[in-house]
């Protein structure tokens, strides 16, 4: 069985992580999506999310592409992949603080998964970002960019 794992914020999904979700499970048989903690989007974005991180894991893991949902290690952000040990991790298109240096704290860590990068499903409409601007009571914030799972 291949594992696949993701990253990101996910405050609101819309059909962009829909998406990105599907584009992950091509690549393997189980998806775990790892959610940010709350002080690491306000550390990243400067604000909270909309909705808690308790909220957000469970909202993502009863996605229908999702086999599990959890929030990252609060000490060390890559933990959670020596724990899982999964074949792939896909990065969302628009990803790049977790993307930096990835490949070689996983060399450091003795785990070599494949690093695969999402493509982006109409950013100039699904873009997390424009539909806070457009509707900011249904996408309050999650815009993944530079968002670690912690």
């Amino acid at each position: 069985m291949t594992t696949v794992l993701c990253f990101g914020t996910f405050d609101g999904l819309h059909p962009g992580h829909d998406d990105f979700f599907r584009q992950a499970r091509t690549h393997g048989d189980r998806l775990i999506v790892v959610v940010a903690l709350d002080r690491t989007v306000l550390e990243v974005k400067g604000q909270l999310p909309g909705m808690s991180e308790t909220e957000r894991v469970r909202r993502v893991g009863e996605h229908s592409q999702v086999h599990e949902a959890r929030l990252g290690h609060p000490d060390d952000k890559y933990r959670v992949i020596e724990e899982i040990q999964p074949q792939v991790i896909v990065l969302g298109y628009d990803q790049r603080g977790f993307a930096d240096g990835l490949s070689e704290q996983l060399q450091t860590r003795g785990l070599s998964p494949r690093i695969v990068r999402a493509e982006s499903f109409h950013p100039e409409v699904y873009k997390s970002s424009l539909l806070r601007q457009m509707m900011p009571e249904i996408v309050e914030d999650d815009d993944d960019e530079d968002v670690t799972p912690l």
